[in-house]
Protein backbone atom coordinates (compact mmCIF):
# COMPACT_ATOMS: atom_id res chain seq x y z
CA UNK A 1 0.00 0.00 0.00
CA UNK A 2 1.04 3.55 -0.59
CA UNK A 3 0.64 5.65 2.42
CA UNK A 4 0.79 9.45 3.49
CA UNK A 5 1.06 9.97 7.17
CA UNK A 6 -0.22 12.94 9.18
CA UNK A 7 1.42 13.92 12.43
CA UNK A 8 4.55 13.32 12.67
CA UNK A 9 4.70 12.84 17.14
CA UNK A 10 5.72 9.40 18.42
CA UNK A 11 2.94 7.41 16.29
CA UNK A 12 3.47 9.02 12.92
CA UNK A 13 7.19 8.67 13.22
CA UNK A 14 6.89 5.17 14.42
CA UNK A 15 4.25 4.35 11.33
CA UNK A 16 7.31 6.25 8.90
CA UNK A 17 10.17 4.05 10.22
CA UNK A 18 8.29 0.56 10.33
CA UNK A 19 6.58 0.48 7.18
CA UNK A 20 8.95 -0.18 4.89
CA UNK A 21 9.66 -3.64 6.44
CA UNK A 22 5.85 -3.89 6.90
CA UNK A 23 6.13 -4.09 3.05
CA UNK A 24 4.33 -0.21 2.20
CA UNK A 25 5.51 2.85 0.97
CA UNK A 26 5.56 6.01 2.15
CA UNK A 27 4.65 8.64 -0.58
CA UNK A 28 3.67 11.80 1.86
CA UNK A 29 4.68 12.90 4.95
CA UNK A 30 2.96 16.06 6.69
CA UNK A 31 3.57 18.26 10.03
CA UNK A 32 1.84 21.15 11.31
CA UNK A 33 4.01 23.24 8.90
CA UNK A 34 5.69 21.39 5.90
CA UNK A 35 5.23 18.07 3.58
CA UNK A 36 7.57 15.72 2.07
CA UNK A 37 5.93 14.30 -1.36
CA UNK A 38 7.14 11.55 -3.74
CA UNK A 39 5.26 9.57 -5.59
CA UNK A 40 7.85 6.82 -5.82
CA UNK A 41 8.50 7.01 -2.04
CA UNK A 42 10.13 9.23 -0.15
CA UNK A 43 13.40 8.80 1.91
CA UNK A 44 12.12 7.84 5.30
CA UNK A 45 15.56 8.18 6.97
CA UNK A 46 16.06 11.78 5.64
CA UNK A 47 12.30 12.91 6.40
CA UNK A 48 13.41 11.26 9.92
CA UNK A 49 16.53 13.05 10.20
CA UNK A 50 15.10 16.08 9.17
CA UNK A 51 12.11 15.97 11.33
CA UNK A 52 15.02 15.42 14.77
CA UNK A 53 17.49 18.11 12.98
CA UNK A 54 15.67 20.78 12.14
CA UNK A 55 11.79 20.62 13.19
CA UNK A 56 10.19 20.05 9.71
CA UNK A 57 9.59 16.89 7.33
CA UNK A 58 10.18 18.80 3.87
CA UNK A 59 9.83 22.11 1.90
CA UNK A 60 6.22 21.21 0.18
CA UNK A 61 3.20 22.51 1.92
CA UNK A 62 1.00 20.23 4.62
CA UNK A 63 -2.07 20.64 1.88
CA UNK A 64 -0.40 19.24 -0.90
CA UNK A 65 0.05 15.98 1.22
CA UNK A 66 -3.63 15.28 0.98
CA UNK A 67 -3.87 15.85 -2.67
CA UNK A 68 -0.93 13.61 -3.43
CA UNK A 69 -0.62 10.10 -4.44
CA UNK A 70 -1.63 7.31 -1.72
CA UNK A 71 -4.32 4.81 -1.06
CA UNK A 72 -4.29 5.21 2.56
CA UNK A 73 -4.38 8.30 4.42
CA UNK A 74 -3.07 7.68 8.12
CA UNK A 75 -4.52 10.53 10.71
CA UNK A 76 -2.24 10.69 13.34
CA UNK A 77 -2.47 14.17 14.36
CA UNK A 78 -3.07 15.19 17.92
CA UNK A 79 -6.44 14.61 19.14
CA UNK A 80 -8.88 17.16 19.92
CA UNK A 81 -12.79 18.21 21.37
CA UNK A 82 -15.26 19.92 19.70
CA UNK A 83 -15.23 19.97 15.77
CA UNK A 84 -11.92 17.33 15.83
CA UNK A 85 -10.00 19.71 13.35
CA UNK A 86 -8.24 19.18 12.24
CA UNK A 87 -7.99 15.35 11.84
CA UNK A 88 -11.32 15.62 10.37
CA UNK A 89 -10.96 17.73 7.29
CA UNK A 90 -7.42 15.38 6.55
CA UNK A 91 -10.46 12.44 6.60
CA UNK A 92 -13.08 14.10 4.72
CA UNK A 93 -10.65 14.81 2.07
CA UNK A 94 -9.39 11.33 1.59
CA UNK A 95 -12.81 9.93 1.97
CA UNK A 96 -14.46 12.18 -1.06
CA UNK A 97 -11.21 11.15 -3.29
CA UNK A 98 -12.41 7.65 -2.46
CA UNK A 99 -9.18 6.75 -0.60
CA UNK A 100 -8.83 4.78 2.58
CA UNK A 101 -8.21 6.52 6.16
CA UNK A 102 -6.86 4.51 9.22
CA UNK A 103 -7.27 7.09 12.16
CA UNK A 104 -4.74 6.93 15.43
CA UNK A 105 -6.60 10.68 16.15
CA UNK A 106 -9.23 9.48 18.91
CA UNK A 107 -11.51 13.27 18.15
CA UNK A 108 -13.02 12.61 14.51
CA UNK A 109 -14.49 9.02 15.75
CA UNK A 110 -15.30 9.99 19.44
CA UNK A 111 -16.48 13.54 18.39
CA UNK A 112 -18.08 12.78 15.29
CA UNK A 113 -18.91 9.69 14.51
CA UNK A 114 -21.78 9.78 12.76
CA UNK A 115 -20.07 12.77 10.66
CA UNK A 116 -17.74 10.53 9.59
CA UNK A 117 -19.98 7.46 9.26
CA UNK A 118 -21.89 9.17 6.83
CA UNK A 119 -18.65 10.36 4.93
CA UNK A 120 -17.59 6.26 4.61
CA UNK A 121 -20.98 5.53 3.15
CA UNK A 122 -20.81 8.11 0.42
CA UNK A 123 -16.90 7.18 -0.69
CA UNK A 124 -15.72 4.03 -2.14
CA UNK A 125 -12.67 4.26 0.93
CA UNK A 126 -12.82 2.60 4.05
CA UNK A 127 -12.75 3.87 7.87
CA UNK A 128 -10.76 1.90 10.34
CA UNK A 129 -9.88 2.57 13.84
CA UNK A 130 -8.32 -0.04 15.93
CA UNK A 131 -5.32 2.30 17.31
CA UNK A 132 -7.69 4.88 18.76
CA UNK A 133 -8.33 2.51 21.93
CA UNK A 134 -5.81 0.61 23.53
CA UNK A 135 -2.83 0.92 21.60
CA UNK A 136 -2.02 -2.80 20.24
CA UNK A 137 -4.43 -4.41 22.35
CA UNK A 138 -7.10 -5.60 19.48
CA UNK A 139 -10.21 -3.95 21.71
CA UNK A 140 -12.19 -3.08 18.86
CA UNK A 141 -11.68 -6.50 16.17
CA UNK A 142 -12.28 -8.38 19.22
CA UNK A 143 -15.68 -6.88 19.83
CA UNK A 144 -16.33 -6.81 16.52
CA UNK A 145 -15.89 -10.24 16.20
CA UNK A 146 -18.14 -11.72 18.98
CA UNK A 147 -20.22 -9.39 17.65
CA UNK A 148 -21.12 -5.64 19.26
CA UNK A 149 -25.39 -7.48 20.17
CA UNK A 150 -23.34 -10.08 22.37
CA UNK A 151 -21.78 -7.38 24.91
CA UNK A 152 -23.44 -6.05 27.28
CA UNK A 153 -20.96 -3.91 28.92
CA UNK A 154 -17.85 -2.99 29.54
CA UNK A 155 -14.67 -1.61 32.20
CA UNK A 156 -11.16 -1.06 31.79
CA UNK A 157 -8.05 0.77 32.47
CA UNK A 158 -6.87 2.96 29.45
CA UNK A 159 -4.66 5.04 30.15
CA UNK A 160 -0.96 4.18 30.86
CA UNK A 161 0.12 7.50 32.20
CA UNK A 162 -2.73 7.48 34.94
CA UNK A 163 -1.99 3.48 35.70
CA UNK A 164 1.69 4.20 35.66
CA UNK A 165 1.47 7.36 38.15
CA UNK A 166 -1.09 5.48 40.33
CA UNK A 167 1.17 2.56 40.66
CA UNK A 168 3.88 3.95 41.46
CA UNK A 169 2.09 6.26 44.18
CA UNK A 170 0.48 3.15 45.54
CA UNK A 171 4.11 1.06 45.50
CA UNK A 172 6.24 3.87 47.16
CA UNK A 173 3.96 6.07 49.10
CA UNK A 174 4.68 8.95 47.28
CA UNK A 175 2.76 12.19 46.47
CA UNK A 176 1.15 12.87 42.97
CA UNK A 177 3.38 15.65 41.51
CA UNK A 178 6.64 13.78 42.57
CA UNK A 179 5.47 10.97 40.19
CA UNK A 180 3.55 13.41 37.81
CA UNK A 181 7.35 14.97 37.48
CA UNK A 182 9.39 11.31 37.80
CA UNK A 183 6.82 10.35 34.32
CA UNK A 184 7.59 13.28 32.83
CA UNK A 185 11.16 12.59 33.41
CA UNK A 186 11.09 8.88 31.99
CA UNK A 187 8.46 10.18 28.80
CA UNK A 188 5.96 8.31 30.25
CA UNK A 189 3.78 11.24 30.47
CA UNK A 190 3.51 14.60 27.75
CA UNK A 191 4.56 18.14 29.40
CA UNK A 192 0.89 18.91 29.83
CA UNK A 193 -0.34 15.82 31.07
CA UNK A 194 -3.85 17.96 31.71
CA UNK A 195 -5.83 15.52 28.94
CA UNK A 196 -4.98 12.43 30.65
CA UNK A 197 -4.75 12.57 34.14
CA UNK A 198 -8.62 14.62 34.22
CA UNK A 199 -9.68 11.25 32.50
CA UNK A 200 -10.35 12.63 29.47
CA UNK A 201 -8.26 10.52 27.14
CA UNK A 202 -10.06 7.73 28.79
CA UNK A 203 -13.73 9.28 28.17
CA UNK A 204 -12.97 9.68 24.59
CA UNK A 205 -11.97 5.80 24.32
CA UNK A 206 -14.85 5.18 26.34
CA UNK A 207 -17.26 7.00 23.73
CA UNK A 208 -15.55 5.42 20.95
CA UNK A 209 -16.35 1.69 22.62
CA UNK A 210 -20.06 2.58 22.85
CA UNK A 211 -20.53 4.06 19.38
CA UNK A 212 -19.54 0.65 18.12
CA UNK A 213 -21.33 -1.64 20.64
CA UNK A 214 -24.67 1.17 19.51
CA UNK A 215 -24.01 0.24 15.96
CA UNK A 216 -25.77 3.30 14.62
CA UNK A 217 -28.87 2.88 16.99
CA UNK A 218 -27.52 5.41 19.61
CA UNK A 219 -24.68 8.30 19.07
CA UNK A 220 -22.61 8.76 22.25
CA UNK A 221 -20.75 12.04 22.54
CA UNK A 222 -17.58 13.22 25.47
CA UNK A 223 -20.97 15.17 26.51
CA UNK A 224 -22.84 12.01 27.76
CA UNK A 225 -19.41 11.17 29.17
CA UNK A 226 -19.29 11.28 33.84
CA UNK A 227 -15.71 12.12 34.53
CA UNK A 228 -13.79 11.93 37.29
CA UNK A 229 -9.74 12.49 36.51
CA UNK A 230 -6.65 11.11 39.66
CA UNK A 231 -5.19 14.98 40.08
CA UNK A 232 -6.92 15.41 43.81
CA UNK A 233 -6.00 11.64 45.08
CA UNK A 234 -3.67 12.21 47.97
CA UNK A 235 -0.82 9.50 48.47
CA UNK A 236 -2.84 8.48 51.48
CA UNK A 237 -5.44 6.78 49.90
CA UNK A 238 -3.68 4.69 48.26
CA UNK A 239 -2.07 3.75 51.52
CA UNK A 240 -4.92 3.26 53.30
CA UNK A 241 -6.47 1.16 50.48
CA UNK A 242 -3.12 -0.95 50.52
CA UNK A 243 -4.05 -2.32 54.38
CA UNK A 244 -6.90 -3.45 52.80
CA UNK A 245 -5.43 -5.44 50.06
CA UNK A 246 -6.84 -2.78 47.25
CA UNK A 247 -5.52 -0.17 45.32
CA UNK A 248 -6.75 2.51 43.64
CA UNK A 249 -7.36 2.63 39.35
CA UNK A 250 -8.57 5.25 36.88
CA UNK A 251 -11.38 2.90 35.63
CA UNK A 252 -13.60 3.43 32.63
CA UNK A 253 -17.00 1.72 32.49
CA UNK A 254 -20.04 1.29 29.57
CA UNK A 255 -22.99 0.21 30.81
CA UNK A 256 -25.47 0.13 27.93
CA UNK A 257 -26.85 3.04 28.58
CA UNK A 258 -24.03 5.55 30.56
CA UNK A 259 -20.43 5.92 30.29
CA UNK A 260 -18.45 7.14 33.40
CA UNK A 261 -14.71 7.75 33.95
CA UNK A 262 -13.12 7.83 37.89
CA UNK A 263 -10.82 6.32 40.65
CA UNK A 264 -12.09 3.36 41.72
CA UNK A 265 -10.88 0.57 44.79
CA UNK A 266 -10.26 -2.39 43.57
CA UNK A 267 -8.41 -5.52 44.97
CA UNK A 268 -4.77 -5.99 44.42
CA UNK A 269 -5.38 -9.57 43.46
CA UNK A 270 -8.31 -8.24 40.59
CA UNK A 271 -7.61 -8.41 36.41
CA UNK A 272 -7.64 -4.79 36.79
CA UNK A 273 -5.02 -4.07 38.65
CA UNK A 274 -2.73 -4.03 35.76
CA UNK A 275 0.46 -2.59 36.65
CA UNK A 276 2.87 0.66 35.45
CA UNK A 277 1.57 1.27 31.59
CA UNK A 278 -0.09 -1.69 31.05
CA UNK A 279 -4.33 -1.27 29.72
CA UNK A 280 -6.70 -4.35 30.31
CA UNK A 281 -10.63 -3.87 29.25
CA UNK A 282 -13.21 -6.60 30.38
CA UNK A 283 -15.85 -7.82 28.04
CA UNK A 284 -18.88 -8.86 29.86
CA UNK A 285 -20.54 -11.03 27.09
CA UNK A 286 -23.93 -12.09 26.68
CA UNK A 287 -23.23 -15.88 26.90
CA UNK A 288 -19.21 -16.57 27.67
CA UNK A 289 -18.85 -14.45 30.90
CA UNK A 290 -15.98 -11.99 31.16
CA UNK A 291 -13.60 -11.59 28.89
CA UNK A 292 -9.88 -9.76 29.15
CA UNK A 293 -7.89 -8.04 27.05
CA UNK A 294 -4.30 -6.82 28.57
CA UNK A 295 -1.70 -5.40 26.88
CA UNK A 296 0.78 -2.68 26.37
CA UNK A 297 -1.68 0.73 25.76
CA UNK A 298 0.44 3.25 24.95
CA UNK A 299 3.75 4.32 22.92
CA UNK A 300 4.76 4.50 19.23
CA UNK A 301 5.88 1.55 17.70
CA UNK A 302 2.37 -0.33 19.52
CA UNK A 303 0.10 2.20 18.14
CA UNK A 304 1.49 1.73 15.25
CA UNK A 305 1.22 -2.27 14.94
CA UNK A 306 -2.79 -1.53 15.57
CA UNK A 307 -2.57 0.98 12.33
CA UNK A 308 -0.67 -1.85 10.21
CA UNK A 309 -2.96 -4.55 11.93
CA UNK A 310 -6.04 -2.18 10.04
CA UNK A 311 -3.77 -1.20 7.01
CA UNK A 312 -3.62 -5.13 6.39
CA UNK A 313 -7.36 -5.28 6.71
CA UNK A 314 -7.66 -3.22 3.94
CA UNK A 315 -5.78 -5.63 1.30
Amino acid sequence: MRLAVFGMGAVGRSVVELAGERGHTITAVADSTSAAIDPDGIDTKAVLDKKESEGSVGTANPDDALTASYDVLIEATPTTLGDAEPGFTHTRTALERGRHVVLANKGPVAERYGDLRALERESTGNVLFEATVGGAIPVLSTINNLGPENINAVQGVLNGTTNFILSRMAAEGLGYEHVLAEAQDLGVAKADPTFEVSGNDTALKLVIIANVLAQGERQFSRNDVEVEGIEDIPSSVLGLAREDGNTVRLIGEFTGDSIRIGPRLVPESSALAVPGTRNIVQLETEHAGSLNISGRGTGGSETATAIFTDINRLD
